[in-house]
């Protein structure tokens, strides 16, 4: 398989990458594609953590230069970029991963040249004219809007064109198992861009406020996506052979608007507590809240990685018919989300007071509100990836309907108790709302798939 450190980087977060993955894919034994998928797992893991970090970092500087209420403007801001980016792909950095293994297992080159290059084009073109038409609706909606938030909205806005374009990419690369490629840009490198601006206007002087930040994101999102799209086309020009290009663009959308409706709905599920904790409470709140889930990020990042490296392989294996190959990875998915989360989420509890502390002292009154957040990301992580296991076998409107269902439960308790309990009411209602979607998930599996896709029992 072709990776990213083939390049022969030996110093910084590669080699260190580099060598983590190494011993992650040393233990364990198991069949190759276990080995293989523990190490990219791994990757992607360690790159996560190290963004983790990095955003942490940014995060702590930024709380700390911009106050409570400016910081949480700035959290409700890019909630709505990460959010929005996240869906204006069509569903595409997702159903990459079928559609250009299936490319490839039938030996459809045309079509895999015109997908690689389409559905960039594809992308950034409709999330520019959307972001054009967002950037109306908040012109419209000005008189309603913060002052202070307005400003920020509109270059919100123009951040999403690269965001799109950056996850379309993502989804290329890991499809061709250049999980480096993928992630390095989104999560390491753009979050070493708003350090770095952020830090510099802080040294000269300049006020740090929502606006700057949201500048300095902007600069660092594009810049991002413009460094991944050179590295990306070098690689695909020596991976796949020069030709004829072909489009199936109804095809594209056929494949991926019912995963945009999973991807869209489980994003609505992970958003709509910070969204509905802005429209109810002070922003000092939101921003004590975000910090929270910023500290327990970790623990989704297990479940990221391992649905990162399976779905590809989900699609592949069902594509060649091997369904004693497809049972025994799934297997081994779910039980390596499992329990690495459940020792994170352990972890991160114990030391989690003075983690909330270097966002500031103020902030350390969250602490107990991880306990209630927590309950959800372990649920959710006892079934594993199955959602891209549904998606990638072509069950993605019955996994569409089983988010929509948690995600109309998220909103109903969230406006219920978010009023009267703040975030320890966001939280509780997200926790509840993803063992709901667990439950409902697990069921689908059974009954659809006949597989048993819980890390425990039979």
């Amino acid at each position: 398989m072709a990776v990213m450190d083939a390049q022969g980087a030996t110093t910084g977060p590669v080699s260190l990458i580099a060598r983590l993955r190494a011993k992650l894919a040393g233990g364990g034994g198991g069949t190759s594609e276990a080995s293989l998928t523990r190490r990219l797992a791994g990757t992607i893991f360690i790159i996560r953590v190290i963004s983790a970090g990095m955003a942490y970092l940014s995060q702590i500087l930024l709380a700390r230069w911009m106050g409570t209420s400016d910081y949480g403007i700035y959290v409700y801001v890019w909630t709505w970029v990460l959010l929005l980016g996240s869906m204006m792909d069509f569903g595409i950095s997702a159903s990459a991963q079928k559609i250009i293994p299936e490319y490839r297992t039938s030996g459809e080159h045309a079509l895999l040249r015109g997908f690689l290059s389409g559905s960039r084009w594809l992308t950034f073109i409709v999330s520019a004219l959307v972001s054009l038409a967002l950037a109306g609706i908040v012109k419209l909606l000005s008189p309603w809007i913060d002052p202070a938030a307005e400003l920020p909205l509109y270059i919100g806005c123009m951040t999403l064109p690269a965001f799109v374009v950056a996850n379309t990419q993502d989804g290329i690369a890991r499809s061709h198992d250049w999980m480096q490629l993928g992630l390095m840009p989104q999560f390491v490198i753009r979050q070493a861009l708003i350090i770095g601006i952020t830090a510099a206007a802080f040294v000269l002087g300049f006020h740090l406020g929502a606006t700057a930040a949201m500048v300095a994101s902007a600069g660092a999102v594009w810049i991002a996506m413009a460094g991944q799209m050179v590295v990306l086309n070098h690689k695909l020009s020596g991976h796949i052979e020069a030709g004829p290009k072909a489009y199936d663009i109804r095809g594209w959308l056929a494949v991926s608007l019912p995963i945009l409706l999973v991807e869209s709905f489980y994003l609505l599920l992970s958003y709509t507590d910070v969204l509905v904790l802005q429209q109810f409470r002070p922003s000092d709140e939101v921003g004590v809240y975000f910090a929270v889930v910023k500290t327990l990020a970790l623990v989704s990042f297990i479940h990221y990685a391992m649905s990162a490296t399976t779905a590809h392989r989900f699609a592949e294996y069902n594509a060649l018919g091997d369904k004693a190959r497809l049972s025994a990875y799934v297997a081994h998915a779910i039980a390596w989300t499992f329990w690495p989360s459940l020792a994170a989420t352990i972890a991160l509890l114990a030391i989690g007071k003075p983690l909330l502390w270097l966002f500031g002292p103020q902030f350390v009154i969250g602490y107990d509100i991880m306990f209630v957040a927590a309950i959800g990301l372990v649920v959710r992580a006892a079934i594993g990836p199955v959602e891209r296991l549904l998606n990638m076998l072509g069950h993605q409107k019955i996994c569409a309907l089983a988010y929509a269902l948690a995600f109309v439960m998220n909103v109903i308790l969230c406006i219920a108790l978010v009023p009267r309990f703040g975030g320890h009411g966001a939280a509780a209602a997200t926790s509840i709302s993803l063992t709901f979607e667990t439950v409902l998930l697990f069921w689908i599996v059974r009954q659809r798939l006949g597989l048993h896709v819980l890390a425990f029992g039979r």
